[in-house]
């Protein structure tokens, strides 16, 4: 397959700080060769530095997600699929954005889906599948070239065992499927029959267990361990049509044997090669 990877190496407004770090610590570790070793045509291009030097995170995080929407867009153009490694979860709108995605399944420890009316610590990123459905921030949202808010019901949330109060209660009167990561499959079956032609796949990586592999301070117990993630996502992308990946929240400061980033080229390449037995 052909694919671009694209970097966006910021973390709450921060360029290269924290989970910023994360999408460079990734390419260091051996994806593209990794890829490339499985038959993938691969390209790496980074969004740079944008914003301002005073690293204001709603204004920054959402143009990233312009600048992701206009790197995916050109990716599109050249019949690349795109795969974006980056800090921050609510990179994820540019994503949707430029794939023009319907649908998403959403790996997360966490539901995101917090506002900034139920939100207890203002944490944007908490709130950024609730942005990608159009429940809060809409007016930066909307300017993000190409998003439009996408359906609940078309909306499939993977594994969020740490959700608080507010988040429980948005998903009891939301349409979203919502499940375990053993019963993901199952649910990616109800998702495609919600009608969804275009579905963006969005993975962070403190999905993971932490007891067998932590990428970053966001330890929560319980979780899939990455053999359990991988033949999971593998088998929801041969179900659904998948169009693009966002990766994302790898602080290498919380792996000291980099076991990260070879998981990562791992997860891909069987989540690569379902796609591709579907082409």
């Amino acid at each position: 397959m052909k694919l671009t990877i694209i970097l966006a190496p910021y973390d709450s407004g921060y360029y290269h700080g924290g989970c910023g770090r994360g999408p460079d610590a990734i390419v260091a570790g051996g994806l593209v060769e990794e890829l490339t070793l499985h038959g993938h045509d691969v390209i790496v291009v980074d969004i740079g530095e944008i914003g301002n030097e005073q690293g204001r995170e709603i204004s920054t995080g959402f143009a990233v997600c312009s600048a992701i929407s206009e790197k995916i867009t050109a990716s599109r153009k050249d019949g690349r699929l795109p795969v974006v490694l980056c800090g921050n979860c609510l990179t994820a709108v540019g994503a949707v954005a430029g794939e023009s995605a319907d649908s998403i399944v959403w790996a997360d420890q966490h539901g995101d889906l917090n506002t900034p009316e139920t939100s207890t610590y203002g944490f944007l990123d908490g709130m950024a599948l609730a942005t990608v459905i159009g429940l809060c921030w809409r007016p930066m949202a909307n300017a993000v070239p190409g998003f439009k808010p996408l359906e609940a019901s078309r909306c499939m949330l993977v594994d969020a065992r740490d959700l608080d109060a507010g988040e429980r209660h948005t998903l009891e009167g939301l349409p979203i499927l919502h499940g375990t990561c053993a019963e993901a499959p199952g649910l990616a079956d109800r998702l495609a029959a919600a009608g969804g032609h275009r579905t963006h796949l969005h993975i962070d990586l403190d999905i993971h267990d932490p007891e067998v592999l932590q990428a970053n301070r966001y330890a929560w117990p319980g979780g899939p361990n990455p053999d359990e993630l991988r033949e999971s996502m593998r088998d929801v992308a041969a179900s659904l049509p998948v169009v693009g990946i966002t990766i994302s929240a790898y602080d290498p400061a919380f792996d000291a044997k980099g076991d990260v980033p070879p998981a990562v080229g791992r997860l891909l390449v069987d989540v690569l090669d379902a796609l591709r037995k579907k082409a």
